[in-house]
């Protein structure tokens, strides 16, 4: 065994050695030769101790002592070493740099947007074979998608396994746009469907309400513009509003999978004008722009805010504060708001399979088939229930009817301590293959404790009345449902790891948008045209065209 081993990791080396792409991306075949010839001296049910090092780019701290990895190590004898950026704002990119430098590598790598530096070099072996022989799991838990993890380019090798969570459904989101419950009670619940009716209610409101009880100016709408957060605030609500796009980071797709950069998009065109409006009217915090991030939250915190147009994950930190206060209906509310009512909310689309970023093998892992047994161990429904829900009989049980339950206590602990997922491993390995929230196994039973009636059992006051005005049973019941849009051919394009040469230019292109957006927004109405048709002009001159055409030849190459 060990001189086949030995035998299989000198045929790497050899043909990885002076070569940017020996186990990747231009020699694929050897890569599947490699792999195949390493795994002839393995047992199936081989559990002997191995430690495989692992590098996770996304920089938790979790280690591998809590009961869930413990739980995985004795179901397949594999313990992971864990290590994370070392940069302290959490970027992998120097990271990764130095291992391609020094060309040695962790058995195993989640790298986010750092894997195409990683293909390139040659680090990432071709998983194919192995999980023909080896991954039933794996290829039951990708589907009808599974043909989604190639590379595409020219190459149809396997080179990560997507961290998304697969079959998500959207079960709790922030909508397109937000507002205050205390304003939808004024409003006797009659939700806005369109930027104008939007603009009444908080026009409404803000009549009814110059002041807060605490004797606080009320500000309209308010934003988080000054730093990258105006991606968050600015940019994306103006795809979702004014597009009815799903989220494709930077990008519209049209019909024949032509991508276009959103931000000269004539719909966003006419959305920016009416942000430009809001602005010169007062609606619009006159300071969105300026104020920093800790600013903005404060503000919302507050109460004083009626609107806004952000991302649950951002404002949640803002909501936990005003909950905590007691102080629940100026909390907000998702809203299926867009520029029209002919544009759909694309909120509740199902994009697919997110490919972009996962889990990679590499060229130095000492025992490939060990590794991918145990990704597949994570893919199987007793890994994926291990992973997602913990340790039967302590952090979940279940019922007659052999359906998993999370008692009130675990739940309140799980949503409580900051620190949950850390001591008890549940959930807390980014890069992880899994299931998403929402999918069920083939009894029905859900891979995740996050489900339509967990979400409503946890539902406060202010959004259990919200749903009975509306004779619903979730807040997401009044949104363009997932089965009234088309699933594309392709993953969301913001996970893709595009070229550098293309991410380089869309650089270029938003750090142009960022202040020529807020110029459109901030200056006089009068002046909105000229503003931008020069903000146009700008990109035109700084590779727009050719950008868009790069990233459309990138994307028909991942759907070819």
């Amino acid at each position: 065994m060990k001189r086949k081993k030995i035998l299989a990791l000198l045929m790497v080396a050899a043909l990885c050695v002076g070569t940017v792409a020996g186990c990747g991306s231009k020699d694929t075949e050897s890569s599947k030769n490699e792999n195949s010839e390493s795994s002839t001296g393995d047992s199936k049910d081989d559990l002997s101790p191995i430690t495989f090092k692992y590098y996770n780019a996304d920089g938790k701290n979790g280690n591998w002592e809590n009961p869930v990895a413990q739980a995985i190590t004795e179901a397949t004898g594999v313990t992971l070493d864990i290590s994370y950026p070392v940069s302290s704002t959490g970027d992998p990119d120097e990271d990764i740099s130095l291992m391609i430098a020094e060309d040695k590598y962790p058995d195993m790598i989640y790298a986010k947007q750092s894997v195409n530096s990683l293909y390139e070099a040659g680090a990432l072996i071709d998983m194919t074979d192995l999980i023909e022989e080896y991954g039933p799991n794996i290829k039951k838990m990708y589907g009808d998608e599974f043909e989604k993890l190639k590379w595409g380019s020219g190459d149809e090798g396997i080179y990560q396994l997507s961290y998304a969570g697969v079959g998500y459904q959207t079960l709790v989101t922030g909508g397109n746009c937000q507002i205050q419950y205390a304003a939808l009670k004024e409003n006797n619940y009659e939700y806005p469907k369109t930027l104008e009716e939007y603009e009444a209610l908080i026009k409404q409101y803000l009549a009814a309400h110059p002041k807060t009880d605490d004797g606080l100016d009320t500000i309209g709408i308010s934003m988080s513009a000054a730093d990258w957060h105006w991606l968050i605030t600015l940019s994306n609500p103006a795809g979702f509003i004014a597009d009815g796009a799903p989220d494709n980071g930077s990008w519209l797709v049209d019909d024949n999978y032509n991508c276009i950069y959103k931000h000269v998009s004539d719909k966003e065109k006419e959305y920016f004008r009416w942000l430009s409006r809001m602005y010169d009217e007062g609606i619009l915090d006159p300071n969105f722009a300026t104020q920093t991030d800790d600013d903005y939250i404060a503000k919302l915190a507050s109460g004083r805010v009626v609107a806004i147009t952000d991302a649950l994950w951002h404002y949640g930190q803002a909501e936990a504060t005003l909950k905590a206060e007691g102080k629940l209906d100026k909390t907000y509310c998702p809203l299926p708001v867009t520029i029209d009512a002919e544009t759909k909310a694309p909120t509740l689309m199902y994009q697919g399979l997110q490919v972009g970023y996962g889990l990679a093998i590499t060229k130095d892992c000492e025992d490939p088939v060990r590794a991918i047994k145990f990704l597949d161990y994570l893919c199987s429904d007793e890994g994926a229930v291990l992973y997602k829900w913990g340790v039967e009989g302590e952090n979940y049980f279940v019922d007659e009817n052999g359906m998993r339950y999370r008692t009130e206590e675990e739940i309140a602990k799980a949503s409580s301590d900051p620190d949950y997922g850390k001591n008890t491993g549940i959930g807390n390995y980014t890069g992880f293959p899994i299931y998403g929230d929402g999918a069920v196994d083939e009894n029905g039973n859900p891979y995740t404790p996050v489900t339509r009636e967990s979400v409503i059992a946890e539902y406060n006051e202010e959004q259990k009345a919200a749903c009975e005005a509306w004779n619903v049973e979730m807040l997401t019941d009044i949104f363009p449902q997932p089965d009234e849009f088309e699933t594309p051919p392709y993953s969301p394009l913001w996970a893709y790891a595009t070229p550098q040469e293309i991410t380089s230019n869309v650089e270029i292109l938003n750090e142009i948008a960022w202040p020529g957006l807020i110029k459109c927004v901030t200056e006089s109405v009068d002046n909105f045209d000229a503003n931008w048709d020069k903000l146009i002009a700008d990109y035109e001159a700084n590779g727009l065209e050719e950008t868009e055409q790069m990233m459309t030849d990138f994307l028909a190459e991942k759907i070819s």
